[in-house]
């Protein structure tokens, strides 16, 4: 199971319509809101790709100016990045390459 963190912006007028969209979403928990449009919410996923899916449409839903990770933890994925760099894995994930 990993949970991630995510810091959401708003524009302020946009706050309250954005942590409802949120709220109702089930992509994320809402834990936070301030009046001058941040938002802290919590995703979960199986692995990080579920949880960067859920960042991408969080990113898209209407009126959302940017979303930032602050925290995530993984109880599984450390260990195997790890074995990885033993064996000289150095590539970037393809998750976390750009898309065109």
């Amino acid at each position: 199971m990993n949970v991630s963190s995510l810091v959401v912006k708003t524009a302020p007028e946009r706050m309250e319509e954005v942590a409802e969209t949120l709220k109702r979403s089930g992509l994320c928990d809402v834990f936070f809101q301030d009046p001058g449009g941040t938002i802290i919410v919590t995703v979960e996923g199986n692995n990080g790709d579920e949880e960067i899916e859920r960042m991408k449409v969080i990113q898209q839903l209407p009126y959302v100016l940017s979303v930032g990770l602050a925290y995530a933890y993984s109880e599984d994925e450390l260990e195997e990045a790890r074995e990885r760099i033993r064996h000289g894995s150095t590539a970037v994930p393809e998750r976390l390459k750009e898309r065109e």
